[in-house]
């Protein structure tokens, strides 16, 4: 059964008195395949902009804005709606010499994803290797499948979500030592640990649908949505009132598989995917400069609504 949901994200700067804007990048726009199909997609800035679409180097939909006049606010106000086909990804066939850890890539495949299995942190590798060893059976056959599923379930349960506003993310090291971050942290911190055991991954940046915040449709028997996997289903959504980040896996068959740490889900039709990249600096929403005063800037807002909508949205938006 498919899913159509609606997505408004607002962000506004604020700045004490006028500034001048410099060139900034926007990416809100959702990535389309055989899983979810763009019904409608607006960006709307303020002050007045030109703008225009390009690919970046991981064919994202990334908007180019050039603001052009001074102006003590700066707003990008995004909506869009899909339809989420759903995918059931743990049920997606791994090739026969993918299923059982360790494995090899095809030649080919090796060259493609180089960038995704290099480290990002290189020098947290034997405290993430260490961490990860405790999910490695002993002896016996190694299931790939069940070495990944148990990484993102025991984020979910041995570590804290604490929201930040802070840019960035934290290193892998410090995520272990601290025992709890944000969904860009949970996500870099998987990444690494695949990427330790020779198993390609990137960032995926986009929202995730909460059923608990969506008023009109929220069902208290089916608060997991739609059509999402999870290995556990205490504590509710995390991370549905802001842009959320997950990761993909590489694996040869069943091809990029998402997981979603913060919420142990493994796919599901809640996930709405905006960007992948390498890393997770490469994902921002909105990358861009100003001119003014150093203390001119007074703050950043931002506000993301995902809601539900049966029956399919056609049209553009109201």
């Amino acid at each position: 059964m498919s899913v159509i949901l609606e997505v408004e994200h607002v962000t506004t700067y604020r700045y004490a008195k006028p500034v001048e804007f410099g060139v900034h990048r926007v990416a809100f726009h959702p990535r389309a395949a055989h899983d979810i199909r763009v019904l409608y997609a607006d960006l709307t800035v303020s002050p007045h902009s030109r703008q225009h679409w390009i690919h970046d180097v991981f064919s994202n939909s990334v908007a180019v804005v050039e603001p052009l006049v001074p102006a003590d606010t700066l707003s990008f106000t995004a909506r869009f709606a899909i339809e989420h086909l759903g995918v059931k990804n743990q049920e997606l066939p791994i090739d026969e010499e993918a299923k059982f850890y360790p494995f090899q890539y095809a030649a080919d495949d090796l060259t493609n994803l180089s960038g995704f299995l290099a480290l990002q942190y290189p020098e947290d590798a034997g405290v993430v290797s260490d961490w990860v060893a405790g999910f490695m059976p002993q002896r016996g056959t190694i299931h790939t499948r069940d070495v990944l599923s148990n990484i993102n379930q025991f984020i979910r349960t041995d570590f804290s979500y604490a929201a930040r506003d802070a840019m960035g993310t934290q290193s892998p090291a410090q995520t272990l030592a601290l025992r709890s971050g944000t969904c860009r942290d949970f996500a870099l911190l998987m990444m690494e640990a695949a990427r330790g055991l020779g198993i390609a991954a990137r960032f995926v940046s986009g929202y995730i649908y909460d059923p608990a915040l969506d008023e009109e449709n929220f069902d208290s028997s089916t608060v997991l949505g739609q059509g999402i996997q999870s290995l556990d289903a205490g504590g509710g959504t995390v991370g549905s009132c802001a842009t959320h980040a997950w990761l993909h896996v590489y694996l040869p068959g069943a091809g990029w598989v998402p997981f979603d740490p913060t919420n142990t889900l493994s796919g599901g039709t809640d996930l709405i995917r905006v960007a992948f990249t390498r890393t997770p600096e490469q994902a921002a929403p909105v990358a861009g400069g100003w001119t003014g005063d150093a203390n001119d800037f007074l703050g950043m807002e931002v506000s993301v609504n995902v809601r539900r909508r049966l029956p399919a949205v056609t049209g553009s938006p109201p």
